[in-house]
């Protein structure tokens, strides 16, 4: 091979040092969780997928708006509530 500037050691650190988010974190939304609860896992970027059990409006009014006015995303999916963190958009191109 010839001589290149390519440092693989280098490349190789910084790709370890990408932030690349926070979990991806499978719940049940059925009044028992702390609406707080679900308001900290956004603001430590995890996306939640939680299984709706009971009157949605009802179960989210608790966390909805303070997800919101972080710049977070709510997603009403068959059975599921998708919530995303800040940056992160929920995309439904695939929905249509």
């Amino acid at each position: 091979m010839g001589d290149s500037d390519l440092d693989l050691q280098t490349a190789e650190d910084e790709l370890d040092d990408l932030d690349t988010g926070g979990d991806v974190v499978l719940g049940v939304l059925d009044g028992t969780t702390d609406p707080d609860e679900w308001v900290a896992h956004v603001e430590n970027d995890d996306v939640l997928v939680l299984n709706i059990e009971g009157d949605l409006s009802e179960l989210a009014a608790g966390f909805a708006r303070d997800i919101r006015e972080l710049g977070g995303e709510l997603m009403h999916f068959r059975d599921f509530l998708v919530i995303s963190p800040p940056g992160r958009d929920i995309d439904t191109d695939r929905l249509s």
